[in-house]
């Protein structure tokens, strides 16, 4: 049953197509093709006339001779054609180059123009950034975006960047963006390119206030209207940066989940340096680093969780995974730091760990049980 499921959800995900439809701009450029299509339709049609007049051919020869005479393929006569139809072909040979040397200028002038090009282009990125699914979308390219998208990349969290540049693509290039879209963030069409219905969260990083308070006011309407018509269940997560301490409590009542200051983040960390040299590169080496010995996660406790309504201690997370719990996030999302074993683990919580990558799988598979482990089971 769950080989079976797991197919459908491969096939279907294979035949997810993008939100916004480029088909109609790329039939608009390929309008200009129409006019020489008519003309070689029309030159056949005079040919096939012109041999059965002057050659006096039937209609299937009359055809074959235009086609190989206009082509100029260079197979022999259908039949013996005389002196008013060698007049008929050499004219009919220079109608045809005529008209081949204006379908070749139309070419090479919508090929200069580069557009449909950019179309065709912009639509397979379209049809990749359709496959990706809890994703996260930064808004706005600058040195905060690259570096993140840095980091995204590091730790395979799959993102796309959205951007008005008209050099997004050299910049995408530079800064190793997969997956890019040339836009303005706020606009409905953004909205669509970036399949941000199945996106996880949003970060808009731009050096302006303004844009970044619009994309929070945009993406918090687009959130209702998903979870109306039961296209999403949660709303999305939405993080920004902010130069003032002031601005930070306007974006967060706007319905920003996180608001970032890098000015002070930089100075706490130096403050930290300053204060414990020795400790400069300790999170660096091991929480920073996709190949660190030690990670630390969150891990949400289901409403089926075998525990649910039990002590820290007795759930023994420790023994069984090798998984320290840091930290517990209550219902309220009042938060706990460094737990006792009395601790209650309640309905909706959420426990903060430390430990290796494997480990920590090990205890979000233990805390998404059903039953009590085996293990305990024998004590």
């Amino acid at each position: 049953m769950k080989f079976t499921q797991r197919l459908k959800n491969l096939f279907s995900s294979r035949k997810t197509k993008p939100q916004y439809n480029l088909d109609i701009e790329i039939y608009k450029e390929l309008e200009i093709f129409r006019l020489p299509l008519i003309f070689i339709v029309l030159m056949m049609f005079f040919g096939s006339v012109g041999y059965m007049v002057t050659a006096d051919f039937g209609l299937m020869d009359a055809i074959y001779q235009a086609g190989m005479t206009f082509t100029t393929v260079g197979f022999t006569e259908v039949a013996h054609i005389g002196t008013a139809g060698r007049f008929f072909t050499i004219a009919f040979i220079l109608m045809g180059f005529c008209l081949f040397t204006f379908a070749i200028g139309i070419v090479v002038e919508v090929l200069k123009q580069g557009t449909l090009i950019k179309l065709l282009k912009e639509r397979k990125m379209l049809h990749k950034i359709a496959r990706l699914k809890n994703h996260f979308v930064l808004c706005y390219h600058n040195a905060l975006t690259a570096n993140l998208a840095r980091e995204f990349k590091e730790n395979q969290t799959p993102f796309v960047v959205v951007d008005p540049s008209a050099n997004l693509e050299e910049l995408a290039k530079e800064h190793g963006y997969s997956y890019f879209v040339k836009a303005q963030p706020h606009t409905k069409e953004a909205l669509l390119k970036s399949f941000m219905s199945s996106a996880k969260g949003v970060i808009t990083l731009s050096q302006n206030a303004a844009d970044n308070i619009a994309m929070i006011a945009v993406v918090r309407a687009y959130d209702e209207k998903l979870i109306k018509n039961g296209s999403r269940k949660k709303p999305f997560f939405v993080m920004t940066n902010a130069a003032e301490e002031e601005d930070t409590e306007r974006l967060i009542a706007l319905g920003a989940n996180s608001v970032v200051l890098p000015s002070k983040l930089v100075a706490q960390k130096m403050a930290a340096v300053s204060a414990k040299p020795d400790m400069q590169n300790l999170l660096d080496k091991f929480l920073h680093n996709q190949n660190a010995l030690m990670d630390i996660e969150e891990i949400a406790v289901p409403t089926r969780s075998w525990l649910r309504f039990k002590r820290l201690r007795d759930a023994k997370i420790r023994e069984l995974t090798n998984v320290t719990v840091i930290g517990i996030y209550d219902q309220d999302g009042n938060f706990t730091p460094m737990p006792r074993g009395n601790a209650l683990i309640g309905t909706e919580a959420r426990l903060l760990v430390i430990g290796s990558a494997k480990n920590i799988r090990q205890a979000r598979e233990l805390v998404l049980q059903k039953t009590r482990p085996s293990a305990l089971q024998e004590e």
